[in-house]
């Protein structure tokens, strides 16, 4: 529990395609606030029309921090999100602000919260000895000694998520810890007072609505171009944690010959559905959130009322 003499910190959640960035712009013209993304897809520069990045007109409005620190190239954790979040929080606060985090990527709250178990770092030559082992064996084959290591991380961990099935296998290997043992201990929590809210419909079809039209959006905004212009660069692959955020996995999947433009469309769409449905339930479980309903005239009157009454 944060001490009440802590400053504020804000957290605006919820799934995608809910209205967060809309709500967030609004906050930051009635609150002395600014905006830290929590996004895993808008970390990446030249990803802008696939995530639903904020416009150069909404950025001039209120800026967003912890956008376009990486190419997608580059990975980016957990781990890497906290340190970033804690010094850009940590420099609003300096200023007498008050920071709005913003995004659905709910991992990246839940490490902020609750701090990060103290994991080994990665070690490139285990990785690659799993490598070669899930090409001559087959993933499957690797989740079944996950399952007889630590069931409880392989029941979590599906066959076809070799980069979380690798890095199970890899913490053993370096550790002779499962991932599951080393998880139960928790790192520094978050020293500053939350106020945490989600935006959601509480109609799941409007969501589904939502996200549909959203996605036609993108693709008449030149969302296939700006696929074909990272899968031409040559040094991406639909492995990279990049690529395989939703929208743009189906779309290279079409570049790439594998789909019909038909197929992409559907799969996009069905891809983002799920993502909003895990990240709700994410959001279920949630402590101390206060709901906010997509589209109500009155959410930055609750959020504003909060603060100012905390």
């Amino acid at each position: 529990m944060t001490d009440p003499r802590h400053p504020p910190v804000i957290f605006l959640m919820g799934p995608t395609a809910s209205g967060k960035t809309a709500l967030a712009i609004e906050l930051v013209k009635r609150l002395p606030c600014d905006i830290i993304s929590v996004d895993s897809a808008l970390i990446y520069r030249g990803m802008d029309i696939g995530t639903a990045k904020p416009t150069a007109e909404e950025l001039a409005q209120a800026p967003h921090r912890l956008l376009d620190i990486r190419d997608p190239s580059q990975a980016y954790s957990a781990a890497d999100f906290r340190q970033d979040a804690l010094r850009e929080i940590e420099t609003i606060v300096a200023q007498g602000r008050i920071p709005l985090l913003v995004g659905g990527t709910m991992l990246y709250y839940k490490a902020l919260l609750e701090g990060l178990s103290p994991l080994p770092a990665a070690d490139p030559v285990i990785r690659q000895v799993i490598e070669e082992e899930a090409s001559l064996s087959g993933w499957e084959a690797l989740h079944a000694q996950l399952q007889h290591i630590d069931p409880v991380a392989a029941a979590r961990i599906h066959p076809n998520d070799p980069q979380r099935l690798s890095r199970a296998l890899e913490v053993y290997r370096i550790s002779g810890k499962t991932l599951t043992e080393l998880t139960q201990t928790k790192g520094e929590q978050l020293p500053y007072r939350t106020l945490q809210f989600a935006i959601a419909p509480s109609d799941r079809e409007l969501l589904r609505q939502r996200i549909a039209e959203r996605f036609h959006l993108m693709l008449a905004q030149g969302f296939e171009q700006e696929v074909r212009a990272l899968y031409q660069r040559g040094d991406l692959n639909a492995d990279l944690p990049s690529i395989r955020c939703v929208g743009y996995r189906q779309m290279w999947e079409y570049i790439d010959g594998q789909i019909s433009y038909d197929e992409m469309v559907y799969r996009g769409i069905v891809a983002t559905c799920q993502l909003a449905k895990r990240q709700m339930t994410w959001l279920r479980s949630w402590q101390n959130v206060t709901w906010l309903e997509t589209g109500a005239i009155n959410n930055a009157d609750i959020v504003c009322h909060s603060v100012t009454s905390a």
